[in-house]
């Protein structure tokens, strides 16, 4: 098996569509709103193939403020399918998107997580991502 990991295209904007129903649930995304996200350029968005098939992706933002001297980066999703878990996959997405948010300036990467998502935090923990304690908020606006 071939495992090949870049940034993704609009080409790749159907097959996002289905992985992202897979990771979420709900009602799946259109190609095309898909497709107008990636052209917009506001994202990093990562993908994984085996034999030509996507089987997982990553996302990542980057933002500048004026609280802050250099641009800051998170990477908010994350997800890979079952089958082709355990062969890298994970850390070699974080890897490009590493990369390509140094290659915009960001010195620190964030990433939130559920503290009982094991699988993660090992994941994450293998790329040098450190634990801080931080409580995180959350409110639904109408």
């Amino acid at each position: 098996m071939t495992n090949h990991i870049r940034l993704a295209t609009v080409y790749d904007a159907e097959e996002l569509s289905i992985l992202n129903q897979e990771f979420n649930g709900g009602t799946r995304r259109s190609s095309f709103e898909i497709k107008d996200r990636l052209v917009q350029g506001k994202e990093l968005v990562a993908v994984a193939s085996e034999n030509d098939k996507l089987v997982g992706f990553a996302c990542a933002q980057y933002f500048t403020s004026f609280c802050y001297d250099e641009p800051q980066g998170e990477i908010t999703e994350m997800y890979v399918r079952e089958s082709a878990r355990r062969k890298g996959i994970a850390t070699s997405l974080i890897a490009i998107l590493e990369k390509k948010l140094q290659d915009l300036q960001v010195r620190e990467v964030k990433i939130l997580t559920g503290t009982n998502n094991l699988e993660a935090l090992q994941t994450y923990t293998k790329s040098h991502y450190a634990k801080q304690e931080e409580t995180v908020l959350f409110k639904e606006l109408d």
